[in-house]
């Protein structure tokens, strides 16, 4: 069989291998056109898209938190203040692991691991990039142990912050309020470019009530950070405006004496001045301790408080409504002249007890065997009952409602503080529509009677009856109660001080009414007979008052209160209201003592050494 050969093409070959050069040639460089024409967009075209992009990859824009205003009092003293300290902070963004991060910083005692459920909250309220506190004020216990265990917390960081520090503590705590930490709710609420970097915010009372001057402005700084996100540099900044400073009416010596005088009891001291409004001690006892607050309490510690049968974080001078009790009689008194419903030197036998004309039962006086006969200086001097329920079913509901009404009683103040109760002045109308779904919404006249002694439905606030007290000094004229005194510019140091606010004035122009009254609560404290002589009849200036106790439960018409045989928290109210010096008023006090029984004995001495306190500094 014949073989046949293959003839090798080297022209084929030559061809094939020259067609695959040029393809590839090809190839290569239409890449490499394409990746000229991709630099010359990168470097050329998008240059300053790209080097903005790149910049900012290492330079930040970080918010300069505002430095908080400072409060003083009146007289300069500093009740709130900035002072440095050392803060836990957590940016989400550079924590890998959140949930275990939060449980790591609770097993080493930095976060307490009940509020690790809040923490979350709240940071999941928060913008990853921001930097949230998640714990105030730590000690240097708390820094050295997280210093060893840092590399363990990614994205957490120490940071040097200025806390709110209080240096009277629980003395005026309810008066200042305190800040903390911005909840969830508060997050929503808040405008965040306001609050950036801003970690507190004021909770109660004047902290809440000044907020948005006391926090001033956000500033921010252009920084340089590395790679891990460390600030390298500071390449300029737009400064933070401070906020602003408060002076307060309050009187610092003032105050500590009637916390001082308070201490262990619990119930409520306000002191106004007749003349402008200003308040000039504002307590509440027992209370808290504001610093405590500002460093973060933890949930076992919050609750403790909220559940202390003391009820600490209860402003009682703001919110506490009481049965006024005699307190009222020299407003009522006034009211009898003015209406004509009873003349001052008409006298009326005091028998120990009072009836309703074909009525069995029995209102009886304090003084079981009866005051004898009375006037109407005598029955203020000496808190005859019997008198004033007399007095009561003359002047009847509808014009005693209306008269308390025009002191400020049963409604709000307007003071510059949150949360006020407005308290309760009754009458048939309000009856109706409070006991509408009940059978017993018709006024009777038993209602009237005890009324007459600041007993029954009506209820009043300390910054009430101290307001009101302060419209007897002031004769009739009436302002509106305020904390705040004035601002201060934190920069050029210029003061703008407050006017006093007017309120409608009580309409009763007659000085020799006003005359009758301010004599009549003047031998209270001063006089042969007065309730507490024994307080007064030694002062060193001319001083009027009324003391006054309330019912806390009603003793039945057979049977004697005993204290010895009451419960300690169910012993009457004792109430004082006073004011000073006797022509020319500077300051008016009102005084509760839950459960102090006496107004005369245990709250009258805590309103003289008010007075004095205030009178002998400000003199």
């Amino acid at each position: 069989m014949a073989t046949t050969l293959r003839i090798k093409d080297h022209w084929s070959e030559q061809r094939l291998f020259t067609r695959r050069v040029i393809v590839s040639a090809l190839f290569v460089f239409g890449l490499t056109t394409l990746v000229l024409w991709r630099l010359a967009q990168l470097q050329v075209a998008g240059y300053d898209y790209f080097s903005a992009q790149s910049q900012g990859n290492r330079i930040r824009i970080q918010p300069m938190p505002p430095t908080r205003g400072l409060i003083f009092d009146r007289s300069g003293n500093v009740l709130a203040e900035n002072t440095p300290s050392y803060q836990l902070e957590l940016i989400p963004e550079q924590v890998p692991d959140l949930d275990q991060t939060l449980t790591r910083l609770a097993e080493s005692d930095l976060i307490a691991a009940e509020d690790i459920g809040e923490l979350r909250a709240l940071i999941d309220s928060h913008r990853r990039f921001d930097s949230i506190a998640i714990r105030q004020r730590l000690d240097d216990d708390d820094v050295a142990r997280f210093a060893v265990q840092r590399p363990r917390f990614p994205g957490v960081e120490i940071r040097a912050r200025l806390a709110r520090n209080y240096p009277y503590g629980e003395a005026m705590s309810h008066a200042i309020g305190y800040v903390g930490g911005i909840n969830a709710a508060e997050k929503r609420e808040l405008d965040e470019s306001d609050y950036a970097g801003t970690s507190l915010i004021g909770k109660v009372s004047i902290e809440r009530t000044y907020e948005d001057e006391l926090h001033g402005q956000v500033g921010h700084a252009e920084v340089l950070v590395n790679a891990r996100g460390r600030i390298m540099d500071t390449l300029g900044n737009d400064m933070a405006r401070p906020g602003a400073d408060l002076i307060l009416t309050l009187d610092s010596r003032t105050q500590l004496v009637a916390w001082e005088a308070m201490a262990g009891r619990r119930g409520a001291v306000v002191a106004i001045a007749p003349d402008t409004g200003e308040i000039l001690t504002f307590i509440s006892s027992p209370s808290y301790d504001a610093n405590a607050f500002s460093s973060g309490l933890t949930r076992k510690e919050f609750n403790a408080l909220q559940t202390d049968l003391d009820r600490p974080l209860f402003n009682r001078a703001l919110r506490g409504a009481y049965p006024p009790g005699s307190t009222i009689k020299p407003i009522l008194a006034l009211g009898g002249l003015h209406h004509g419903a009873m003349s001052p030197d008409e006298k009326d036998y005091c028998i120990g007890f009072f009836q309703l004309p074909g009525k069995s039962h029995r209102y009886r006086d304090w003084k079981p065997q009866g005051h004898g006969p009375m006037d109407m200086h005598d029955a203020i001097a000496e808190s005859c009952d019997v008198y004033f329920y007399k007095l009561a079913t003359k002047l009847e509901i509808d014009r005693m409602a209306n008269f308390l009404q025009r002191f400020g009683l049963g409604e709000q103040t307007g003071v510059d503080l949150g949360g006020e109760k407005a308290g309760l002045v009754p009458d048939p109308g309000w009856k109706r529509r409070s006991f509408s779904n009940r059978g017993d919404q018709v006024w009777f006249p038993g209602e009237t009677v005890i009324t007459g002694i600041g007993q029954g439905y009506l209820l009043a606030t300390p910054l009430q009856l101290a307001h009101a007290t302060a419209t007897i000094a002031a004769r009739g004229n009436r302002y509106r109660p305020t904390m705040l005194k004035g601002r201060r510019d934190p920069t050029t140091g210029e003061i703008v001080y407050t006017d006093p606010e007017p309120l409608k004035p009580v309409g009763v122009d007659d000085d020799e009414q006003w005359d009758r009254i301010h004599s009549a609560m003047n031998a209270v404290l001063q006089g042969d007979n007065g309730t507490a002589r024994a307080v007064g009849m030694d002062a060193p200036l001319t001083m009027a008052g009324k003391s006054g106790t309330a019912q806390v439960f009603t003793v039945a018409q057979d049977e004697e209160y005993d204290a010895e045989e009451i419960s300690e928290r169910m012993r009457d109210h004792a109430l004082f209201i006073a004011f000073a010096p006797l022509q020319a008023p500077r300051i008016a006090v009102a005084v509760i003592v839950e459960n102090g029984e006496s107004g005369s004995r245990t709250a009258a001495p805590i309103a003289r050494s008010v007075i004095e306190t205030y009178l002998a500094e400000s003199s």
